[in-house]
């Protein structure tokens, strides 16, 4: 890509600003209140797409918050790019915690300091200026068409019905999507795997209202003590998972990818340092790493009853409650994954107890296979610009509506992403740095090229 580094030392002030314009935008999907924001915040960028060089861009409806598509389409036998992103952001409190204004972008220490400034406008942007050089340099390889949506942070309800209703519009080769972190400034990285998600509330009942401790400790079952029991029986000693059949479907990937995987650096004592723990733990035979990326996991998000207020009081309560997650590897079906945990949590509930189970939500795994074409060209975007081959990592975290693409849409995509672990997303003083904002612009017009080669 010629002259892409002149391009964007040009332009850069210009990006920061007109990125500033949609991070102060408070487009907070979680918050009824900012319902106008997100209306708001959709037509900015509209705004942007068109003068980027899109030849039409709509604000779009769905069921919940707009969608905004754009596009622009040089030569149908060339091949088509879908870019994905999102415009809303996580709620900001604790406020107090915050250095700075959340919706009020600073620079500081190279880094831009707002909430949305890596996840997911920062990065989203970075796409929108990448296909601005393009367009503006007549570098443009292939077809690019763009879809941002106003609700990935509430688990995306709206754009897996939008994807069905519009599956023409949204045919493409593949999607191209820039909300996934790197391993570190000098090692270049490409997500090769999400995990999947399962979310429960569960419910322990015993007597039908609270009873004074003294009077009834001892012959009432508390349900307290009762869900502690069976949460703590979800493990044995091997950091397994009890649930019968959950690991039945869990694809075992193969020992040449975890070879590759294992090239990225790690320094666990600087790991538990950074987290003031003395030792990691986690299921036996897998690094910490593995037991991050490619095993499945379980753990308790919040648990509650009883008397939680200031001093004591001496009550038996009648209820125990705890909200219970999994994040799923490939292959495994959260539906069925569901279902097993409901069958399982009920089974083992003493009869001194009642159980409800309350399914939430959840999500499949994705895995973007390294010998795919657009993993190539990724691989090869990276290794231009950042001088070294990208190491594959499997992520974490999920972003469900990637493996609703290829379901609904039947397309791969490609998980580009140019964050930092240091990046605070989702937490107070969310920041990017500059270096990584530049580098994504600089380095995606060469996956644009290396893909449209036969």
């Amino acid at each position: 890509m010629k002259d892409v580094k002149a391009y964007i030392e040009a332009n850069k002030d210009r990006f920061l600003n007109e990125l500033f314009e949609l991070i102060r935008i408070p487009s907070i999907s979680a918050e009824s209140e900012h319902k106008p924001d997100m209306v708001r915040c959709a037509e900015k960028w509209k705004e942007f797409l068109l003068a980027a060089g899109c030849d039409k861009a709509d604000v779009m409806p769905s069921d919940g918050n707009p969608v905004v598509y754009g596009e622009k389409i040089i030569n149908p036998a060339k091949p088509t790019v879908l870019v994905y992103g999102h415009y809303d952001v996580m709620p900001v409190a604790p406020l107090e915690l915050w250095r700075t204004q959340p919706f009020e972008p600073v620079i500081k220490d190279g880094r831009i300091w707002a909430r949305g400034a890596d996840d997911d406008k920062g990065q989203s942007f970075m796409q929108a200026k990448a296909f601005e050089f393009m367009v503006k340099t007549n570098q443009l390889p292939c077809n690019v068409k763009f879809m941002l949506e106003g609700e990935e942070e509430i688990g995306s309800p709206s754009l897996y019905g939008f994807c069905e209703k519009h599956k023409k519009m949204l045919k493409s080769d593949v999607i191209l999507v820039c909300d996934t972190s790197m391993i570190a400034p000098d090692v270049p990285s490409i997500t090769s795997g999400l995990r999947g998600l399962c979310y429960w509330e569960v419910e322990v009942t015993g007597a039908n209202h609270d009873l004074h401790s003294g009077i009834y400790g001892g012959a009432v079952a508390n349900p307290i003590n009762i869900l502690c029991k069976m949460i703590a029986g979800l493990h044995d000693e091997r950091g397994h998972i009890t649930i019968p059949g959950f690991y039945d479907d869990v694809l075992v990937i193969s020992r040449a990818e975890r070879a590759l995987m294992a090239q990225a650096p790690f320094d666990e004592e600087a790991y538990k340092k950074d987290l003031d723990i003395r030792a990691v733990h986690g299921e036996r035979g897998y690094t910490t790493k593995e037991r991050t990326g490619i095993r499945p996991c379980l753990d308790v998000c919040g648990i509650w009853g009883g008397y939680t207020g200031e001093g004591s009081k001496t009550v038996l309560p009648s209820k125990a409650y705890a909200k219970i997650s999994t994040r799923l590897v490939a292959n495994q079906d959260y539906n069925k994954i569901s279902k097993l945990f409901q069958r399982y949590f009920e089974r083992v509930a003493p009869k001194c107890v009642r159980v409800k189970v309350t399914p939430c939500h959840g999500g499949a795994a994705y895995v973007s296979p390294l010998e795919m074409k657009a993993y190539k060209a990724a691989e090869k975007a990276m290794e231009t610009t950042y001088g070294k081959r990208p190491i594959p990592t499997r992520s974490g975290g999920s972003i469900p509506i990637v493996a609703g693409f290829e379901r609904i849409l039947g397309t791969k995509s490609i998980l580009m992403g140019f964050g930092l672990g240091s990046d605070d997303i989702h937490a107070p003083n969310e920041n990017y740095p500059l270096q990584q904002f530049f580098k994504g612009i600089e380095t995606l017009p060469y996956f644009y090229e290396y893909f449209a080669q036969n």
